[in-house]
């Protein structure tokens, strides 16, 4: 095959018809794709859109609509902030994301970053950051300045080659397992609540033949857009209570109303004593990139083929963007919180695509669904939100982690990650077994070997101690109280 770096995309593409199989087809776009970094891109010179495209871009959008609300909620609640604000906040997000960074950035300028999502792991702390005197401003410009220095500096990549494959597995198997028994959980107890506690069984029982049924397709990438379909046709069927109640429109566009006194957020601007309140809060934010953006990069090289090198994931680009894009969202009244686009990703890895065709097209739905409205109310329905999330995001990265752990000597670090983050949380059992990996107390004692001293436990450990104080300052050990007198109180 003719050389990429010396022949242009356009001379390379060749018609899906010349292919035996689709998945050739893909792969083949995959491998002579060689989109430009910080560069302009545009479509059918640098790119194509087809039709598994749209696979990521449903994904995405629900799980942005899901999840920008969970945030902006889990800020409301303590602020005593109404569900309308909740909702106009999170279209307002919506629309942020996708003109000024998702089509901007991944469609055109750096096809090689993930989109800027929402980082969902930080969620249950937030309630624990408003108690404590922070302000969604202050935390959100520090973890836009912390993130865009360990991009920029290179070290996000750092840490992810410093992270095996007994680890990542490891990291991939927990959050797999996990994510799946909490969104059944969540199934259930909604359908629990409304009476119809068999609605639960029968749409999980049904999406787990037809998942089966798929893989013995080979069709996977279809199982986004049947599961909700099907999720949300027998959750209707069986009598599931559901309403419409979003209507259009566009949400208020003035940062100076979001962060009036009296208005939108209701507190004005943050000042010293804010930023000090949220700055543990943001360490451990940026910390939790690393795991999180590495797991989304290995998700690709495992349904890529061998030669797609040049279409994957670059992690330091993908934290310098998302930490431009929390800031400015920050700045303008969004109370998002970035991260790695991981509902994206994870799809669009599995329909075999990379990353600029399918982030236009998810900022145009995501714009489309904050306008119109009604989207986001079947988006959040929890049939339709459960079942995306588990046949989109949570059964791939099982598969994945499996996949990569299948040897005996990576069998034993994704073991003490599970363990180590089943005590605290993922963050502290991948730096842990990171450590103890390189160290070659556990895990391929000659890659250990191999590395230089300073990677072997010199970084490591400096990342386990900053980690492990940070956590400890807040409260974040269990059965240890804060160390932080005013978070002591707060516990």
């Amino acid at each position: 095959m003719t050389n990429t770096n010396e022949t242009t995309y356009q001379e390379l593409h060749r018609p899906s018809s010349e292919f035996a199989r689709r998945q050739d087809y893909l792969d083949y776009e995959l491998s002579i794709m060689n989109p430009k970094r910080w560069g302009i891109n545009l479509p059918y010179r640098d790119y194509r859109f087809e039709l598994e495209d749209w696979v990521p871009a449903v994904a995405a959008t629900i799980g942005k609509i899901v999840m920008a609300a969970a945030v902006v909620g889990a800020f409301a609640g303590p602020l005593g902030l109404p569900d309308s604000f909740v909702i106009e906040n999170a279209r307002f997000e919506m629309i942020i994301a996708a003109v000024l960074f998702v089509i901007l950035f991944s469609g055109f300028l750096n096809p090689r970053a993930n989109l800027a999502g929402t980082h969902g792991p930080l969620i249950p702390l937030i309630p624990l950051i408003v108690a404590s005197g922070g302000h969604p401003m202050a935390l959100g410009i520090l973890i836009g300045v912390l993130g865009l220095m360990l991009g920029v500096f290179r070290g996000g990549s750092l840490l992810a080659r410093l992270t095996s494959d007994g680890v990542a597995g490891g990291l991939l198997l927990y959050l797999g397992f996990i994510g799946v028994t909490s969104q059944i959980a969540s199934l259930y107890s909604w359908a629990e609540g409304h009476g119809v506690a068999h609605i639960a069984f029968v749409v999980v029982l049904a999406n787990v033949i037809m998942y089966a049924y798929l893989e013995h397709l080979g069709k996977k990438w279809l199982a986004i857009p049947l599961g909700c379909l099907l999720a949300g046709v027998i959750a209707f069927a069986l009598g599931a209570p559901f309403q419409f109640s979003t209507e259009p429109g566009l949400p208020n566009m003035n940062p100076a109303y979001w962060w009036g006194e009296d208005t939108g957020w209701q507190l004005g601007l943050p000042g010293p004593a804010e930023f000090m309140a949220v700055l543990p809060f943001a360490v451990l934010a940026v910390a939790m990139w690393s795991p999180d953006f590495l797991g989304h990069r290995i998700f690709q090289k495992i349904n890529y083929p061998q030669t797609a090198k040049k279409v994957l994931m670059e992690i330091d680009d993908t934290m310098v963007i998302a930490s431009g894009r929390q800031v400015v969202g920050t700045l303008l009244g969004g109370g998002n919180l970035t991260s790695s686009w991981g509902t994206y990703m994870v799809p669009a890895a599995i329909a075999r695509r990379p990353i600029p065709a399918g982030a236009v097209l998810t900022g145009v739905l995501c714009i489309a669904a904050a306008i119109i409205g009604y989207p986001m109310d079947l988006a959040v329905w929890p049939p339709v939100l459960s079942i995306a999330l588990i046949v989109g995001v949570y059964i791939p990265l099982l598969e994945a982690g499996m996949q990569m752990t299948r040897e005996g000597k990576t069998s034993q670090s994704a073991a003490i990650v599970v363990f180590g983050s089943a005590l605290v949380n993922p963050v502290f059992g991948w730096s842990l077994t990171m450590l103890l990996d390189n160290m070659g107390i556990i895990g391929d004692k000659k890659r250990s070997q191999e590395l230089s001293r300073t990677d072997r436990w010199g970084i490591p450990a400096i990342t386990f101690g900053i980690l492990v104080t940070v956590m400890a300052l807040i409260g974040m050990l269990p059965g240890i109280p804060a160390i932080m007198e005013s978070f002591r109180v707060l516990q």
